[in-house]
């Protein structure tokens, strides 16, 4: 949900249709409200509401079409334009957009993004952000309610998204467990789970922390675009293994809906044995994936 011209297609066609950045002018504005089924993690579907943000569409549902729109909701995201000049107009449609959740859905969970980040100075974003944010948790009340800064150019879009879902997968803290057992017998320092067609973060384990928290989704940015550069060659992406001064990555299939990636820094442990650790775990987590 959001007001016309916020973003909310645009995020969508990226995510989930591989669109690029650049590409998302040739998006028209949504009329009514657009449905899709996404198959992710191969026997989940997502059934996606793509909800016009014209104001005549909007009076509409909250007049006559709440008990459809708003019924068995299990994820409400509700986008804000930053640079929005009429902010009291958004937060007016935002307030009848919790009543109709209440009403019909009291245990969805609420996302709020703050998108078009981009779009503001930089010393002025972390204020801005926290400010919005601050306002509509109290509006939000007694709702929780979880806030995050957008940009379809940078990696900010995947870290909201894979929160998103994240919340949506069942027995996800099995899956976690198992990712954190695997992480240790391999010696790595990291293991990161990806979803294969959208490169979201499903889940990652780690014995060794690291500064940088934003690193999961900017590797999915950098390898989804580098996925869809070799769809455009009509060649198929794989596996990769990329070598630093310190670490030795390696991105590689783990079932037929994920990819892994693991961090080694161990230079006495050669890069066979990774592989083959990989190998051998696939068959485990393809039986975890289909119990789910």
């Amino acid at each position: 949900m959001g007001k016309s011209g916020s973003g909310k297609t645009s995020m969508r066609s990226i995510i989930f249709s591989n669109y690029i950045a650049r590409d998302t002018r040739r998006l028209g504005a949504t009329i009514d409200v657009e449905h899709s089924n996404v198959k992710f993690l191969g026997n989940l579907v997502l059934n996606l509401w793509d909800c016009g943000g014209q104001e005549a569409f909007m009076e509409n549902y909250f007049a006559s079409q709440k008990d459809r729109i708003f019924k068995n909701v299990e994820v409400l995201i509700y986008v804000f334009d930053v640079e929005s000049r009429d902010w009291g107009s958004d937060l007016h449609y935002y307030q009848s957009c919790l009543d109709a959740i209440r009403a019909n859905s009291k245990d969805a969970r609420i996302f709020c993004l703050i998108h078009k980040m981009d779009l503001l100075p930089e010393q002025q974003r972390d204020q801005i952000f926290e400010d919005r944010v601050k306002e509509l948790r109290n509006r939000s009340e007694p709702l929780q309610i979880q806030g995050f800064r957008t940009s379809i150019w940078d990696e900010t879009l995947y870290a909201a998204w894979s929160q998103i879902v994240h919340c949506l997968i069942p027995n996800i803290r099995v899956l976690e467990s198992h990712l954190e057992y695997f992480c240790r017998t391999c010696d790595a320092d990291e293991v990161v789970l990806f979803e294969r067609t959208t490169f979201l973060v499903i889940a990652n384990a780690a014995t060794v922390r690291h500064q940088d928290l934003h690193r999961f989704e900017k590797i999915s940015n950098i390898i989804k675009q580098f996925n869809l550069g070799c769809s455009r060659s009509q060649t198929r992406f794989k596996s990769m293994e990329i070598r630093g001064s310190s670490f030795t990555a390696f991105i590689d299939v783990l079932t037929n809906n994920t990819y892994a990636m693991v961090v080694m820094s161990d230079p006495n442990i050669q890069s066979a044995v990774t592989l083959l650790n990989i190998a051998a775990a696939k068959k485990h987590f393809e039986k975890l994936e289909a119990t789910r």
